[in-house]
């Protein structure tokens, strides 16, 4: 009797328990991943070659890590981090994402930042330093609570209401700043509020002295996969000088939509 084990795609190549564990999880993302989806639990099973015991289990961990989201009628589709590292991989011709953010910055003289959408987080891909003498905290690869973040806060403003509700729950809306919106009425306000002008502003909610103004970069069916933000301190850049950035940034975000 031939089990997953044996089967010849996980003898391919298979050097060691853990080399094993990780040829199943890279198998299963595939099989999760391909046309059609979401897929069953059987045809994720089939597709990956490997024991409905071990699926399960596996698919758990990648729920839990977000790069699979559990869809109704027990199916399984793609999660935000795997959407991300996709956009990631797949992003337009770098040249074209530096120039249109170059621009923001050059139109601002202030440091811009590029995001994307990862679960309950957003991942800065990229960062154009302003030529102002000072610096921000942020770096590529760092990851930032959506509530307290003007990118952030842009992406909610975009999602489902049921969502946003599950993303409260999951994170319970920590502070980071006495300035944080930390209450689901607060923060269901504001959101109202970013999807009526278009913009979001983080006015020192993540860190003192930081003022951002942010737009997401939406997706081709209005969901948004990122967002971009002009970053500056408080004792330069007023919270109307910064909300004048709005127009510029936003054609930036439309800009950008076709290559992420």
């Amino acid at each position: 009797m031939s089990t997953d084990a044996d089967s010849p795609a996980a003898r391919a190549g298979r050097t060691s328990a853990a080399g094993s564990a990780l040829e199943k999880s890279l198998r299963i993302l595939e099989a999760v991943a391909a046309p059609g989806g979401p897929h069953r639990l059987t045809d994720v099973t089939a597709a990956a070659a490997v024991a409905k015991s071990s699926t399960f289990r596996i698919l758990a961990s990648l729920i839990e890590q977000g790069f699979v989201r559990p869809e109704p009628d027990s199916r399984y589709g793609v999660g935000p981090r795997l959407r991300g590292l996709s956009a990631l991989v797949s992003a337009g011709e770098p040249a074209d994402v530096e120039r249109i953010l170059d621009e923001l910055r050059q139109a601002t003289g202030q440091t811009v930042h590029l995001a994307l959408h990862t679960g309950e987080t957003i991942t800065y891909i990229r960062k154009l330093e302003s030529d102002q003498p000072f610096r921000t905290a942020s770096r590529v690869g760092m990851r930032m609570p959506l509530h307290t973040t003007a990118i952030g806060k842009g992406i909610l403003a975009h999602l489902p209401a049921e969502e946003v509700r599950e993303l409260i729950s999951a994170t319970g809306l920590p502070g980071r700043t006495p300035h944080s919106l930390t209450t689901p009425e607060a923060l269901r306000a504001e959101l109202e509020a970013v999807r009526a002008r278009g913009f979001a502003v983080d006015d020192e909610e993540n860190e003192p002295t930081i003022r951002c103004v942010g737009a997401p970069v939406l997706g081709p069916m209005g969901r948004p996969v990122g967002g971009v933000s002009v970053t500056t301190v408080t004792f330069l850049v007023s919270r109307e000088q910064i909300e004048a950035y709005a127009p510029a940034l936003r054609a930036a975000t439309q800009a950008l939509a076709p290559l992420l």
